[in-house]
């Protein structure tokens, strides 16, 4: 699983996730793109299940990016457990994600398999999505 190696503090609060996406709005890297529609909280394992979906759907034809890290630690308390006594130990790690953002990018296939791709990578995902194109700006001549 996706995880950071070392963090300034081991438990956060939970934040916000109002308004739109600060950075990673455009497609940059790839063709087409996976962005969020509406904010959440994409855990580790959902990004290793759509990482592994891509990969498999993908095979060797084309390349995916993964623009989005879950740096953020969620705790819980244990089950059945009294109120007070601190807050719970680190369970998962979570990235979170506002509206806009662009989660996922791939390169080296046409339109249709993009879509269908999507799809189903959409599918393991907790927040609505849609697929946008990347957009070519014309040179323009001086």
């Amino acid at each position: 699983m996706l995880m950071p190696k070392k963090i300034r503090y081991r438990k956060v609060q939970r934040g916000t996730l109002k308004g739109l996406s600060k950075g990673a709005r455009d497609v940059a890297f790839g063709q087409f793109g996976l962005q969020a529609i509406e904010p959440g909280w994409i855990s580790a394992q959902q990004i290793e299940a759509v990482r592994v979906t891509l990969s498999r759907k993908l095979k060797k034809i084309g390349n995916f990016y993964l623009r989005v890290f879950p740096d953020k630690p969620v705790s819980k308390k244990p089950a059945e457990t009294r109120m007070g006594k601190g807050k719970g130990s680190v369970e998962l790690w979570v990235a979170p994600v506002k509206r806009g953002r662009v989660m996922f990018e791939i390169d080296g296939v046409d339109e249709v398999a993009a879509k269908d791709i999507f799809r189903i990578a959409a599918c393991k995902l907790p927040i609505r999505t849609k697929i946008v194109r990347r957009i070519v700006e014309a040179a323009v001549e001086e």
